[in-house]
């Protein structure tokens, strides 16, 4: 009798093996050490900031090789200093958040008894984490998953190789891996990862993937805290000085290339103000930004990328739209994936510039004579993860936000309020939810336990079965 064939494993049942031992382990830890101390909690958080600290080259050297061009300038002031900041911010705050609430006893005969609620660990959660700040979106998110006491499994993306073995070679030496594991993206390994039994999901991406994930999460009633995107729009009062609104609007918009989630992603301006806008912007880019192969100038991520850009430009132009690029020289080198900054007006408003999330150094230009009319076009869409109001009016920019909802607001600048760390920072709709900065981070992975201390003597009794005439009394004096 011939011996049957033994089951080979495939690589997508090794890395689910790989996974689930992770978190096998991870849990196993946690149920040892379910409610870690305020000590402990701070030795995990000054450990994240060294790690920052001692390899802060090598980081900014990982993500720059990810990316083929990205500004070191760019990813110390956007990923570095805010780990480095938001640590602080924490270790300030944590001892006020661990505290349990008092919180009142409603029933009257319920005299001499105590409600508590307790922040508690919830375990061990996942991380997913988008190319564009991966350091800052792996970092921050860990930060809070510490400081409320659990453990976690991150998952870097496709297009942060470079720094995801570098995360993965390293974090050994500052985190034993039931505390913290890195995983790189090598193919299927998202798929798993989400299927995973976490006791929190944290997914930041696309529209796309994060329904993806949720739906992968339902499965084991897994919450999810989503981070989306959208397109944010700025709006741009008649009452703001154009230059001043072009300076910081060009800088939140061409920093990192425009690929950031909360970028303002279209602007609207009154009536008759583009031309000027144009003028202002094209003083301001060029001495920014001298030329295309300008160091300060990060590359489009990958190829694909870079063809989908190009392409929305090359489409709304042959569609009569005015683009108007604002350095000298050549449009884009594919080469080196740079685009130079664009302003595209009169784009057609069911072209690929209007539709879709740009994420890259080009902004459309809409032109509206009444406020009602940025008011209606946005509200007709998808509700955005931000949106920018640009005006020294109080009450201008208050109906602004009574009447047009979003995930955060930045009033006369943009992209700010996302670096406030006692800000919470999530969308609302399909540009995501949940929050996971400062407090409200800190109580999206924690388990918020409420806990009623009994008295010694409780006048309940006295409406223990068999229900006699003063229980029935007592009821319906209650309930009067």
């Amino acid at each position: 009798m011939s011996a049957l064939p033994l089951h080979s494993v495939t690589p997508q049942d090794a890395i689910r093996q790989t996974l689930q031992a992770t978190l096998d382990l991870q849990r196993a830890a946690y149920l040892a050490d379910p409610v870690p101390t305020l000590a402990e909690r701070r030795a995990d958080l000054l450990q994240l900031q060294r790690f920052i600290r001692e390899n802060k080259p090598a980081l900014v050297e990982a993500v720059n090789a990810d990316y083929g061009n990205r500004s070191d300038h760019e990813t110390l002031f956007a990923e570095i200093f805010p780990v480095i900041d938001g640590v602080n911010h924490t270790l300030r705050h944590l001892k006020g958040w661990m505290k349990p609430q008092r919180r009142a006893v409603d029933w009257r005969n319920f005299l001499g008894a105590r409600n508590r609620v307790i922040p508690q660990p919830l375990g061990v959660v996942g991380s997913i984490v988008p190319w564009n700040f991966p350091i800052n979106l792996s970092f921050l998110g860990l930060i809070y998953i510490f400081a409320a006491g659990n453990r976690a499994m991150v998952k870097m993306s496709e297009n942060s190789r470079h720094l995801a073995q570098l995360l993965i070679d390293k974090i050994p030496a500052y985190f034993p891996k039931e505390k913290l594991a890195f995983f790189d993206e090598t193919g299927g390994v998202g798929i798993e990862f989400a299927q995973l039994k976490f006791d929190h999901l944290l997914f930041t991406g696309s529209g796309q993937t994060g329904r993806a994930v949720m739906a992968a999460a339902a499965q084991n009633l897994c919450p999810v805290t989503l981070e989306l995107g959208g397109k944010a729009p700025a709006i741009v009062c008649d009452d703001f000085p154009l230059r001043k609104a072009a300076e910081r609007l060009l800088f939140v918009k061409l920093f990192n290339a425009g690929q950031i989630c909360t970028t303002v992603d279209y602007l609207f301006l009154p009536k008759g103000k583009a031309e000027e806008f144009v003028r202002e912007a094209q003083r301001i880019v060029v001495q920014r930004y001298p030329q295309l192969d300008t160091p300060d100038l990060t590359s489009i991520i990958d190829q694909r990328s870079f063809e989908r850009l190009t392409a929305a430009l090359d489409e709304a132009e042959a569609r009569g739209a005015t683009l108007v690029q604002l350095i000298p020289g050549p449009k884009w080198d594919a080469a080196t994936r740079k685009i130079a900054p664009h302003l595209v007006l009169g784009a057609p408003q069911d072209c690929a510039l209007r539709q879709r999330e740009i994420f890259g150094p080009i902004l459309p230009i809409i032109e509206y004579t009444h406020l009602d009319e940025p008011i209606n076009y946005i509200n007709s869409r998808p509700r955005p993860l931000a949106i920018y109001p640009f005006s020294n009016d109080a009450d201008q920019v208050q109906m602004l936000l009574d009447r047009v909802m979003s995930g955060g607001v930045s009033v006369n600048d943009g992209l700010f309020h996302v670096g406030q760390h006692d800000l919470p920072f999530g969308g609302v709709g399909e540009s995501g939810m949940g929050h996971y900065h400062g407090h409200e981070g800190f109580v999206t992975f924690s388990k918020m336990r409420p806990v009623f201390y009994q008295a010694s003597f409780s006048s309940i009794q006295y409406l223990w079965p068999p229900y006699g005439k003063f229980a029935t009394k007592m009821l319906h004096f209650l309930t009067k």
